[in-house]
């Protein structure tokens, strides 16, 4: 239905159109939401992912973990590691832009 062709014999079948449009929009973001909802699968990755993850020989992460500075787990002899808590420790460490900072110290001073 366009725009240029409604009269107001039109209007029923123009609310009709419409409600049926919603309808698909509701179905469609009860699916959407449905799909965000189930929990993400957590596979656990060993040490050589982990390297390749992070960028780091294995024995700069096996100092890592041996001074609890990385997120491991370990199973017996063997160490693992799970790709979202890497990648969250990775964002940790990042460092502030100058900009950043300034902008931190304004709005404090502005607090004040």
């Amino acid at each position: 239905m366009t725009n240029d062709d409604m009269t107001f014999d039109k209007l029923p079948e123009a609310v009709g159109f419409l409600i049926s449009e919603i309808s698909e929009l509701k179905t469609m973001l009860q699916e959407a939401t449905k799909k965000r909802t189930e929990p993400i699968k957590r596979v656990p990755v060993n040490i050589d992912r982990a390297c390749e993850i992070t960028g780091k020989a294995k024995s700069t992460i096996y100092a890592l973990v041996r001074n609890r500075e990385m997120p491991s787990y370990k199973a017996g002899k063997n160490l693992y590691f799970y790709e979202d808590e890497l990648l969250a420790w990775i964002n940790s460490g990042k460092r502030k832009t100058h900009s950043e900072i300034r902008e931190e110290v304004l709005n404090h001073k502005l607090k004040r």
